[in-house]
């Protein structure tokens, strides 16, 4: 996504299991190789880690535009 991923946006690169396509490889974009997943961000189980996603997606989310 050349101009980046909104907020509430699904990545381009999920394939349908929700898997990244470019993980590990060099055209991963640095913000997703900069994201250091954490015991606490991944939980018990992948609900969890979703819900942790989807809450620090929006606490990153620009301010809206009048």
């Amino acid at each position: 996504m050349p101009q980046g991923k909104p907020a509430g946006i699904r990545c381009v690169q999920l394939d349908n299991d929700a898997r990244c396509r470019v993980f590990g490889r060099p055209e991963r974009p640095a913000v997703c190789a900069s994201l250091a997943p954490s015991a606490e961000m991944c939980g018990p189980d992948r609900v969890h880690a979703m819900a942790w996603l989807l809450r620090l997606e929006a606490q990153t989310q620009p301010p809206a535009t009048p």
